[in-house]
């Protein structure tokens, strides 16, 4: 089947060159006394150029590639064992080979035989981790072979050039600890990659919203870690902590969040070069932003509860609050954000009862069964009034 395609090319360039080629042509009686049947012929050669020419843009055939570039080639099998030492030191590559095989799942199968044999991570410009996050902030280690895992935990180890936001993130998420591949995180706190005031970025941020409630957050702050300075801006393409505990309607994190910083509930400051803060409330309404629209009802009244305004100003409008957004937009949680007053009370007895309200705390304490007779009274009267009038 594969070779189908190159068949199909076969009968189109027999197709074209059939008629130069008829016998009673003059072209056909020239190449016939030039000889059809050579390599040398001119025959052969308009058939080479017109297969040049019509699969130039096809990739190389997998025999045809080094032994280093065949196991970085996703279309090509892999036989382990088959890296040679000597194309390590020149792929013939533009990539460093150990980013090849990191940023791409399908790869990892070469990562322990190229790191055996002397692909070093110093070669690469940039850490393998980093461009593995910018592609998937959360691969499903736990479907890769042991062998593979340690390999990545040694590329995070040994390379101090990972030691960034996303990469943080994508260590911490819940297929890295399912995998294991969390410890690497630990490591760096114990060996000081993680010294406050010396990094990129805030471990507190980076870290997945799951991972400040265990024993590895309570140790981030201990170290030294504010929440403070958690939020400020970062080297990263991934969202902040808080927003990905937002968006998730992750509660306990978010709990985790507002109980340090109260603030949060009404501004957040801008990140990744934003040049504007931004208001939860108003960003919780718009269509899309949370993963589970279901829980946005619940999501409104958790950040009200926890001194959410809903009059808060829009630092991208400045003449238009949480309210007047939702309203514009005309949102279902209107109500939820402006519930009506509630209705003053207007009964007699309500009426008595205030009026009797007067004096000292004994007074009313021994006045008020009275009172609320006397209003009981005047609230039936009024009732039979009205009964008469009916009449």
């Amino acid at each position: 089947m594969r070779r189908i395609p190159g068949l199909v090319r076969l009968v189109g360039i027999a197709a074209c060159i059939g008629p130069l080629l008829a016998a009673c042509s003059p072209i056909g009686l020239a190449l016939s006394a030039a000889g059809v049947a050579t390599d040398t012929s001119m025959t052969w050669d308009i058939v080479k150029h017109m297969h040049r020419k019509l699969t130039e843009d096809d990739p190389t055939p997998c025999a045809m590639l080094n032994s280093v570039q065949r196991v970085l080639n996703a279309r090509c099998a892999y036989s382990p064992g088959s890296i040679r030492t000597a194309d390590i030191a020149r792929t013939g590559l533009q990539e460093c080979p150990l980013a090849l095989a990191t940023r791409d799942p399908r790869l990892w199968r070469a990562l322990p035989e190229l790191i055996d044999k002397g692909a070093r991570v110093e070669e690469c410009v940039a850490s393998p981790l980093v461009a593995l996050a910018d592609s998937d902030p959360c691969p499903a280690f736990a479907a890769a072979p042991p062998d593979v895992r340690e390999a990545l935990v040694g590329l995070a180890e040994n390379d101090p050039r990972a030691v960034r936001h996303d990469v943080f993130r994508m260590l911490s998420c819940q297929n890295a600890r399912a995998a294991g591949l969390d410890k690497v995180l630990t490591f760096w706190l114990d060996h000081g990659a993680l010294e406050p005031g010396k990094l990129s970025f805030s471990p507190l941020d980076a870290a997945d919203p799951d991972m400040l409630l265990t024993r590895f957050g309570h140790e981030l702050e201990v170290a030294g870690h504010r929440p403070e300075t958690a939020l400020d801006s970062y080297d990263g393409a991934l969202p902040s902590g808080f927003e990905v505990a937002l968006r998730n309607s992750n509660w306990a994190a978010l709990e985790w969040w507002l109980y340090r910083l109260p603030q949060l509930a009404n501004l957040a400051p801008p990140q990744r070069g934003g040049q504007l803060a931004w208001v939860p409330l108003q960003r919780v309404l718009l269509p899309g932003f949370l993963a589970y629209p279901t829980t946005q009802r619940d999501m409104v009244a958790f950040l009200i509860e926890r001194g959410a305004n809903p009059r808060q100003k829009l630092p991208f409008d400045s003449g238009k609050t949480v309210l007047g957004f939702a309203t514009d937009m005309k949102s279902p949680m209107v109500a939820l954000l402006d519930p009506p007053a509630p209705r003053a009370p207007t009964s007699a007895m309500t009426i008595a009862i205030a009026k009797a309200g007067g004096g000292t705390d004994a007074q009313r304490a021994s006045t008020g069964g009275s009172a609320a007779r006397r209003g009981a009274q005047a609230a039936g009267a009024l009732d039979t009034a009205g009964e008469t009038s009916a009449r």
